[in-house]
Parts: C-alpha cells; sequence; structure tokens
C-alpha cells in the first residue's frame, strides 16, 4: 500500500464537522494531548512505538498517523494483524521464504517486513505472537536484518516498527508469555490511546463525522440527534469503544433514513439506567400538540375556602395521566416528558393509584 504525503498542517477539519489529526477525530484534553505527542513521535522516524489501548479505540488510525507525518511516509505503511493470521503462517508472512523452503514454495516470496523496507511495519495485536517469532523479531530490532524461512543469508532491512495491543504486556512478561527484552525494545515510546468513555466531549464530534460519512451516499438529508439521546450516549459506557459507536450510527442512519432521533430511538443498552437531566424543548412541544386533549378541573374561586393541596394534586393527576397516555404506557418515556425521574413518577403512580385505561 504506498503512502500519501502528509498535509503540511494535519491539525484539520474533517468534512467541515469535527477537528482531527490525521484522520483521528477530538478536542478533548487528553486526545489533544495524545495529538502532540504522535507529532513529536513521528519526527523522530525511527524509534520503535508502542500504541497501547482497548480494542475498537483506534489504535491503527494512531499508527497511520505516526507514519504519515514522519520522514517515512514516501515508502510503505504495512498492517500486519498478529491475531488473525495463524502462527505457523505469521512467520512466512513477516520474514518471506526462499524457493523450495517447504512443500508448494514453487518461488521465493518477499515477506511483509522486506516490503516495509524505507517505511513502517506496523503489528497490531502483538501480545499474541508466539515467543519463536518474538526471538525473530527482536532480531530485526537490534541487528536490523531478517533470515527469509529457509534462507541461510540474512537481508538488511531498515523499517521503523510501530506496535500495538489491547493486553498488558508487562503482566504477559510477568506470566512468562512474552519475552521482556522484546517489551523494552518495543516501548521505547508508548502511547496510551484513552477509552471512549473517557472522551464524552469528542462523542458529539464522532457521531457528526459518521453521520456526515453515512448520509452522503443516501439521497436523504442527514439524521439529526435530539438532546435527550445525545445525552445519553455520552452516559453509556462504550465497551466497543468508537468501533462501536460507528456501527451505532450506521444502523440509526439506514432505519431512521434522514428523521430525528430521540431517547426512545435508541436500542435498548443504549437507554438502560439513564435518567434524563431535563426534558428537551422537543418533547415538550410534542407532547402539546400531540397528546388526546384532557379535561382539565376547572380553578374554584377563592372568594370561598379552597382546598388548595386537592386541586394541586388533581391537575397533577391529570398532568401524569396525559404523559403516560403520550408515552403509551412506558414510565420513563413519561418521566422523560414531565421532567421527573423515573422512581419519582413511579412513587407518585403508586400514591395515588394511578393507572392508563
Amino acid at each position: 500500500m504506498a503512502a500519501v504525503e502528509a498535509p503540511e498542517n494535519p491539525i484539520n477539519s474533517l468534512a467541515g464537522s469535527a477537528e482531527g489529526y490525521s484522520g483521528m477525530i477530538g478536542r478533548s484534553p487528553n486526545i489533544l494531548q495524545l495529538f502532540e505527542q504522535i507529532s513529536l513521535v513521528a519526527e523522530d522516524g525511527d524509534s520503535t512505538v508502542l500504541i497501547q489501548g482497548e480494542s475498537g479505540t483506534g489504535k491503527e488510525l494512531v499508527a497511520h498517523a505516526v507514519h504519515q507525518n514522519s520522514p517515512r511516509r514516501v515508502n510503505n505503511f504495512v498492517p500486519v494483524n498478529c491475531a488473525a493470521i495463524p502462527g505457523e503462517l505469521l512467520e512466512s508472512e513477516l520474514f518471506g521464504y526462499v524457493k523450495g523452503a517447504f512443500t508448494g514454495a514453487t518461488k521465493a516470496k518477499i515477506g511483509r517486513i522486506r516490503y516495509a523496507d524505507g517505511g513502517t511495519l506496523f503489528l497490531d495485536e502483538i501480545g499474541d505472537m508466539n515467543p519463536n517469532l518474538q526471538a525473530k523479531l527482536l532480531r530485526v530490532l537490534q541487528q536490523k536484518e531478517i533470515e527469509p524461512v529457509g534462507g541461510v543469508e540474512p537481508l538488511p532491512v531498515d523499517v521503523r516498527v510501530v506496535a500495538a495491543t489491547h493486553q498488558n504486556l508487562e503482566k504477559l512478561v510477568e506470566e512468562g508469555r512474552f519475552r521482556e527484552d522484546l517489551y523494552y525494545r518495543l516501548s521505547v515510546i508508548p502511547l496510551i490511546l484513552p477509552p471512549l468513555r473517557e472522551r464524552a466531549d469528542d462523542i458529539s464530534l464522532l457521531i457528526d463525522h459518521f453521520i456526515h460519512k453515512r448520509s452522503r451516499r443516501r439521497s436523504e438529508g442527514p439524521m439529526r440527534l435530539l438532546p435527550d439521546a445525545m445525552e445519553a450516549l455520552k452516559a453509556y459506557g462504550w465497551p466497543g469503544n468508537i468501533r462501536e459507536l460507528e456501527n451505532l450510527v450506521q444502523r440509526l442512519v439506514i432505519l431512521k433514513r434522514g428523521q430525528q432521533v430521540g431517547l426512545m430511538d435508541l436500542p435498548e443498552k443504549y437507554r438502560e439506567g439513564f435518567e434524563p437531566s431535563e426534558a428537551p424543548m422537543e418533547a415538550v412541544e410534542t407532547l402539546a400538540a400531540t397528546a388526546a386533549p384532557i379535561a382539565m378541573p376547572s380553578l374554584p374561586q377563592v372568594n370561598e375556602v379552597v382546598d388548595f393541596n386537592a386541586v394541586i394534586s388533581a391537575y397533577e393527576d391529570q398532568l401524569i395521566l396525559q404523559a403516560l397516555r403520550r408515552a403509551s404506557g412506558n414510565k420513563k418515556e413519561a418521566a422523560r416528558l414531565l421532567t421527573l425521574k423515573r422512581t419519582t413518577l413511579l412513587e407518585k403512580i403508586k400514591k395515588k393509584g394511578l393507572s392508563v385505561d
């Protein structure tokens, strides 16, 4: 895969809707700090880099950014997923082989390390590499040379190795599952990628970017999230990180077809346990415009004795019933419309003995 020249100023606007750095979206303090670190690391051009972060946080994007903003950008960026290639095949994929090295090797094959010569080799999920290959990779880093499978003569290579993992390599070293010397060779410059739950300020930027990315392929206008839906997504834990968010946006763009997306349009797991801070104006206006009219009790004249608490209670009863009808009996949605906590509404319904016919 041929490299692309890096822009003169990699801090730029993506799709006119989000701030980004070499394809990454974000402006929260921890991600801006990461952008600065990547810029400094990229300028070096030679030191190995270890990217650590949970699955779905965008480790390959970080590796791309390191390559694209380095002096090596004119040569190849070669990604290898160490977890996706069986161990018995990974060696020949990385180091290549000579003709006749094994049954079926009818001609020599260049390995991915040599294909990355002068450029960057990205080893994703390095923690899954077997110990035998770890020793051979260590030689590449130390001696700057490789031996193809079946070969007897070492070949010089000049590659920058960028590795990534979601595993704790220090723990793997303690357990004897990862070479300590290789770990220290790889982690000359560690980059820690924060999970999405620690980047709540970036969620709206990412959603806008993914909506734009998906909607431009479709004829209808872009989908829009209402404030209550956005608030719920910012409160969600995102175990699948950015990959999970992009998949959700893709699903909503397809199913909602340019419509507005409210809280109740989100899959249940994104709403579970969420308590909206306040009812958005759109919800209040919708309730007023679409709810079936309710005969509210008339106000008594205060020229006679008035049972204030009874009058207020009657109005409260009617308002709760109206919200329940509008929400088709869904108490969580009714609480949102009334700007109440769900537990508060449930207590009032129980105390008053209310039910929707």
